[in-house]
């Protein structure tokens, strides 16, 4: 194999879809940005790779929650999209809701991604996120607590039965705001 496609055998070989530069100077350490840059801009010509988002590359067939977790680091998908598939809301939308340091709405290749900022203190505690497959996604719990958190109580869910009222009890002394447990405390009967 030459050192000319020794980069792209080891990012079609990885698991990941999604890449960034620096996932990528991960993967081949000793390559030059302005190399890497070159390498990067033949791949997607050749139509190898796509580029869907400047400073984002992907793999065919990539994985839009991977696509989520990449556009903007630190970030993890929550809120209505976490809450959706745990049958807490009703309502589709096919929005990828995610939670960062800084509030945006992106469209990438047909796809609506939704970021809400949230407070920093509140990265501290990575409890109830969870790492998998590069896709980094809160819980269903974690989620219920931020939508509460930054919708200030005006939210509404449909169906409160697949939340662990343990877990969320458990996560609610991070978002250290007793406003924020007296809501939690009239939701969830306690």
């Amino acid at each position: 194999m030459s050192s000319q496609n020794s980069l792209l055998v080891e990012i079609l070989r990885s698991s990941r879809t999604v890449f960034t530069p620096q996932s990528l100077l991960l993967i081949d350490s000793k390559i030059s940005t302005s190399a890497l840059a070159v390498k990067m801009h033949r791949y997607t010509h050749q139509g190898v790779l796509l580029n869907p988002r400047r400073g984002i590359y992907a793999k065919q067939g990539y994985n839009v929650e991977e696509m989520a977790c990449s556009l903007f680091r630190p970030s993890y998908i929550s809120l209505e999209y976490v809450l959706q598939r745990a049958g807490v809301v009703f309502q589709y939308d096919s929005t990828i809701t995610s939670v960062s340091y800084l509030s945006r709405t992106i469209d990438v290749d047909g796809h609506s991604y939704s970021f809400r900022k949230i407070n920093y203190e509140l990265w501290a505690g990575m409890e109830g996120i969870v790492t998998k497959d590069n896709i980094n996604i809160a819980t269903p719990e974690r989620a219920f607590l931020d939508m509460l958190y930054l919708s200030n109580g005006n939210c509404y869910f449909d169906n409160l039965r697949p939340l662990d009222k343990k877990k969320v009890l458990k996560l609610l002394p991070n978002y250290n705001s007793s406003v924020l447990a007296e809501r939690v405390n009239n939701l969830l009967g306690l």
